[in-house]
C-alpha cells in the first residue's frame, strides 16, 4: 500500500493540452451563412429605401444640379466645391429661417409633450369606459390627414367669415380689443406660427397622451401607495414615481416629436398659401422652395438645406441614444 501511494505521488500530474487548433478554449466559431442570407433581402430594401436617397442627397448638394441637367443629352452636373454650403453659412436669410425653425419646433414639442402628458394622466384616473371613449375620439384627431386638418384651421381663422375672427370681434373691446373681424392671421410670422402650432399640437398630443396612458398602466400601484404613505402629493408622486418609471418612454416620445415637428411642411404650405411670404419660411418649407419652386429650380441648394436638417435630426437621435446607453436602458 505504501509503495502504491508513493508510486501515485511520483506520477506527474496530467498537464493541460497545449492551446492549439484542437484546444476547446480556442475553438473557432463557425460562421453560419443562413441568418445573413435570411436578412439580406430586408437589408437590401433598407439600403435602397433609406441609405441610397441620403447618399444621392449629399451628392446633389455638392454639385450644380439644376433642372437643365434633367434634359436629354444634358451634361453631367459639375462639382461646386462646397459652394452651396458656403452660401448657406453666409446667408442671413438662412440663419433667420433656422432660428424660426428651432423656436417653432421647441414650442410645438414643449406644448405637445406637456399637454399630452397631462391628458394621459387624466385618462388614467377616469373610469375605464370613459377613458377608452375619449382615447378613441382623440385618436381620430391624430389620424386626420394633415391637409384636412390644415384646411379646417385655415377656415376657422379666415378674415371676415372665420369662426375665430367672428367670436373675437363679438367679445368686449376691453377684453380683447376691437377690429378682429378683418384681421389676417396668415401674413405675419407671429400669428401664422401661432395657428401652425395650434394645428400641430391638436394633431400630435393624442399620440403622446395614449402612449403615456399605456405606460401608466404598467406602473405597479403599490409604488403610488408607498408614496402616499410617505406623504407625497400628486406633484411629488409624478416626479418620484411616474417620471423615473417612464423616463425611457418620455425620451423616445421627445425624440420622435422633434423629428416630426422639424419636418412640418403640409400644414405650413396650406396656411401660408404657397411661397409668397419669405418671412414665414421654415427649413422644410425652404427646402421645397429652393429645390422645386424657385426659378430656376436648384436641386443642389435644396439638397444642401436638406443635409443640414438631416444632420440636426441625427444629432438629436445620437444624443438620445447616448443617454439611453449611459442609463443602461437599451437592453
Amino acid at each position: 500500500m505504501a509503495q502504491t501511494a508513493e508510486a501515485v505521488r511520483a506520477e506527474p500530474s496530467p498537464q493541460p493540452p497545449p492551446a492549439g487548433r484542437g484546444s476547446p478554449g480556442r475553438k473557432r466559431r463557425r460562421i453560419v451563412p443562413a441568418p445573413y442570407l435570411l436578412i439580406a433581402p430586408a437589408l437590401a430594401i433598407l439600403i435602397a429605401v433609406l441609405v441610397w436617397p441620403v447618399v444621392q442627397m449629399v451628392w446633389n448638394s455638392l454639385h450644380d444640379y439644376t433642372i437643365r441637367n434633367l434634359l436629354p443629352n444634358a451634361p453631367a452636373p459639375e462639382w461646386n466645391d462646397f459652394a452651396h454650403y458656403r452660401r448657406l453659412l453666409s446667408d442671413r436669410e438662412f440663419w433667420t429661417i433656422l432660428r424660426n425653425t428651432v423656436a417653432v419646433c421647441v414650442l410645438m414639442v414643449g406644448i405637445t409633450m406637456v399637454l399630452g402628458t397631462l391628458v394621459g394622466i387624466l385618462l388614467h384616473k377616469l373610469p375605464r369606459w370613459f377613458s377608452v371613449t375619449v382615447s378613441v375620439g382623440m385618436m381620430l384627431a391624430w389620424a386626420t390627414p394633415a391637409i384636412s386638418a390644415s384646411l379646417v384651421f385655415r377656415w376657422l381663422f379666415l378674415p371676415e367669415r372665420g369662426l375665430v375672427n367672428v367670436a373675437l370681434d363679438r367679445m368686449p373691446d376691453w377684453l380683447v380689443g376691437g377690429g378682429w373681424l378683418n384681421y389676417n392671421w396668415f401674413l405675419e410670422p407671429l400669428p401664422l406660427f401661432s395657428v401652425l402650432i395650434a394645428v400641430i399640437v391638436w394633431q400630435s398630443f393624442p399620440f403622446i397622451a395614449v402612449s403615456v396612458l399605456a405606460g401608466l398602466k404598467s406602473i405597479p400601484h403599490e409604488l403610488y401607495e408607498a408614496a402616499r404613505v410617505d406623504g407625497a402629493g400628486g406633484w411629488r408622486s409624478f416626479w418620484n414615481v411616474t417620471f423615473p418609471m417612464l423616463r425611457p418612454l418620455f425620451a423616445l416620445l421627445l425624440v420622435l416629436q422633434i423629428i416630426w415637428d422639424l419636418r412640418v411642411f403640409t400644414q405650413l404650405y396650406i396656411l401660408a398659401n404657397s411661397f409668397q411670404n419669405k418671412s414665414v419660411y421654415l427649413l422644410s418649407y425652404y427646402i421645397y422652395q429652393q429645390g422645386f419652386s424657385a426659378s430656376p429650380a436648384n436641386y443642389g441648394m435644396g439638397s444642401a438645406i436638406a443635409v443640414v436638417m438631416t444632420v440636426m435630426i441625427l444629432a438629436v437621435t445620437a444624443y438620445y441614444l447616448r443617454i439611453m446607453i449611459r442609463q443602461g436602458e437599451t437592453r
